[in-house]
């Protein structure tokens, strides 16, 4: 009888480990989620003293994101645009290859 209360006492610890691992895991992204959720919240307590001072930053903070938005956009385009490029330059290459194939068969079975 001893012996099964240590084997019964063993598996309940063994899956018991997993379970305490899984919350230590599920605790640490709940506040790596929340530190995020921190991090891009504007700050609600910062004021300005002149409201036009806030306006200007925050209208060149907008322009400066569009610009970046709209830079990474036209990367974004001119990759596609290559990879388009090598894709047709591909499909030219596998249609030489198979012409190339069927004519070397061609002279063979002749």
């Amino acid at each position: 009888m001893k012996r099964y209360s240590i084997a019964l006492l063993l598996s309940l610890c063994s899956l018991g480990s997993p379970l305490a691992y899984a919350d230590i895991i599920d605790d640490a992204i709940g506040n790596i989620q929340q530190a995020i959720s921190d991090a891009y919240k504007p700050d609600s307590d910062r004021r300005y003293d002149d409201d036009s001072r806030d306006d200007n930053g925050q209208r060149q903070m907008s322009d400066d994101r569009r610009r970046q938005f709209d830079d990474r956009r036209r990367q974004f385009e001119d990759r596609r645009r290559q990879l388009d490029e090598r894709q047709r330059q591909l499909d030219q290459e596998r249609r030489q290859l198979e012409d190339e194939e069927r004519r070397m068969e061609g002279d063979y079975y002749r």
